[in-house]
């Protein structure tokens, strides 16, 4: 078993879970305030039903690619890979949405999150399902990103399940510790890590997307006398082809294979491949310069926005 393949969906669930159990440390905490602690079910039911869908949303996504890529026999090896790059696509667009809004977002949720919660308490009949919605949107928000992830990487088998696990377990140890213990934790600082990491991992997932592209083009090829108007690039001469991806710019295969430590671990947290074609490498750097060019511009934002707060309240 390869566990170097659960460190990605660690790292995206342990993330992700650390803003959900803010939510729900928040939200726990303003009910205790509010003499309303008898809600706490609803929160804790919120918590549970998330978790569930978001793992039955997993199990159904997994299984329609698989189903789709069983229907024609014939080009089950052209749709499974094409179904895994827009799955890839998928992830690669919602995690880079999420983690630049909710960067830019940050310092007003626990505001949002109060609103919420008082606006759930004034009707005092509808309150419990007030919570418990707005626990099950924020736990299912977060999940669904993972989700997406394991999706788009179900050929690994369940390994990155076991991580996503370990992320959920990370996460609520965190919430513990802030919320129960009243342990200081720097949040900004982690969640500034917890950033870069995935920026770098989505980064990953952009190669991964193209070389899923350029299999499913490959095999249609092969699948019949059109290799010459699909692939417009095919070097015979070389021993690993690329149909649509151009020219082999990386091969080190020899000096750091991404198959075995510690290049596995780098393929798995920064993106690295012992194998890199042109397009590859002109997505992987367009992706670092215009969304971590985004993302470390949200960051100085809130530093910025943080600073003249302080200023303001001093």
């Amino acid at each position: 078993m390869n566990i170097t393949t659960a460190l990605p969906s660690f790292v995206i669930t342990l993330r992700e879970g650390v803003e959900a159990a803010l939510v729900v440390g928040i939200v726990l905490a303003l009910l205790q305030k509010a003499n309303q602690s008898r809600l706490n079910p609803w929160v804790y039911a919120g918590v549970a039903v998330g978790i569930v869908i978001s793992a039955l949303m997993g199990v159904l996504f997994t299984w329609l690619i698989q189903t789709l890529g069983t229907v024609n026999p014939q080009y089950t090896s052209v749709i499974e890979p094409m179904l895994k790059s827009l799955l890839t696509v998928l992830a690669i667009a919602m995690l880079s949405w999420m983690l630049i809004w909710m960067t830019k977002q940050a310092r007003f949720m626990k505001a949002q999150v109060e609103g919420a919660v008082t606006e759930a308490l004034t009707h005092n009949s509808n309150a419990g399902w007030g919570v418990f919605s707005l626990i099950l949107v924020a736990v299912v928000r977060e999940g669904f990103e993972t989700v997406l992830f394991i999706a788009a990487n179900f050929q690994q088998g369940f390994v990155p399940v076991f991580g996503a696990i370990a992320g959920l377990v990370g996460a609520a140890a965190i919430g513990v510790l802030l919320f129960k213990w009243g342990v200081k934790i720097n949040l900004r600082q982690f969640f500034q890590v917890m950033g870069v990491l995935l920026v770098l991992i989505v980064a990953g997932l952009v190669v991964s997307a193209l070389k899923h592209f350029d299999q499913g083009f490959a095999n249609l090829a092969l699948s019949g006398s059109t290799s010459d108007n699909i692939c417009f690039y095919y070097d015979h001469f070389r021993n690993i082809h690329s149909c649509v991806l151009g020219p082999m710019v990386w091969n080190t295969e020899q000096i750091l294979p991404d198959k075995q430590f510690p290049g596995i671990i780098l393929k798995s947290l920064l993106g690295y491949r012992d194998h890199l074609y042109l397009v590859q490498g002109i997505g992987y750097v367009l992706f670092l310069t215009t969304v971590g060019l985004l993302y470390f511009r949200s960051l100085t934002g809130n530093v910025s926005n943080y600073r003249n707060n302080s200023l303001k309240n001093s």
